[in-house]
């Protein structure tokens, strides 16, 4: 039986979808994994979202471990670089280090991501290589640089996914603390003599401390053995 009142809608209607390619599957796996951690970066559920069926976004990605180094690039692409001048390399390295830092730390995510995805997008490349003219700049060559790039990184890097996760699970200072304080001193005389010290500066002091540290080990052991 006809319905005189029922309202026809055509699929002409409907707004046509964005026509898939490498850079509208990136866009959709970083918002995923923004909005739901690691679980997100997951091709049925990218696949899902872009209303298609997994297979499909393998004609633009190889693999999932190209996916997600194309997501950590376009997650870095707010790192500013510092190129100030009349500033030294120290400074300028550490404003590129806590640039990267802050973004990383925005997400867990992604952090994530930067401790176990190997760099090839231009933004992560373009990071690289100015890390590595900053460390050229202060005398710094060979298998030197090469080894304390990866230092650098991963002290940032992990560092952005510990503060990431702190703040996602809820974990705070003053529950660490606590748990400090819990503890017998006889056991672990160490910790109660420090566990002030343990917790604080745990922010811009604290990171630039770390940095100074690499930096410091890494400039020695180029001055002892030249390499």
């Amino acid at each position: 039986m006809n319905n005189p009142t029922r309202t026809i809608i055509s699929r002409r209607s409907r707004p046509a979808k964005e026509p898939l390619s490498k850079d509208i599957i990136v866009k959709t796996a970083l918002e995923l994994l923004k909005s739901e951690g690691s679980s997100g970066l997951s091709m049925r559920k990218i696949a899902k979202a872009l209303d298609t069926g997994p297979s499909s976004l393998y004609v633009y990605v190889t693999n999932h471990q190209e996916l997600s180094a194309f997501v950590l690039d376009a997650g870095m692409e707010s790192v500013v670089l510092s190129n100030e001048e009349g500033v030294s390399w120290e400074i300028r390295l550490y404003e590129t280090l806590h640039s990267y830092l802050t973004v990383l730390m925005e997400f867990p995510g992604v952090a994530g991501l930067a401790l176990n995805t190997i760099p090839i997008g231009p933004h992560s490349l373009a990071l690289t290589e100015y890390i590595l003219e900053r460390l050229h700049e202060a005398g710094i060559h060979s298998t030197s640089a090469a080894w304390g790039l990866d230092l650098l990184m991963l002290y940032a890097s992990s560092v952005a996914f510990e503060q990431a996760s702190r703040a996602e699970n809820g974990t705070t200072l003053q529950a660490i603390s606590a748990s400090y304080r819990s503890l017998n001193d006889k056991q672990y005389p160490m910790i109660a003599s420090l566990q002030s010290e343990l917790i604080t500066s745990d922010g811009e002091e604290r990171f630039r401390w770390g940095l100074e540290a690499i930096l410091q080990g890494i400039l020695q052991r180029q001055s002892k053995f030249g390499i």
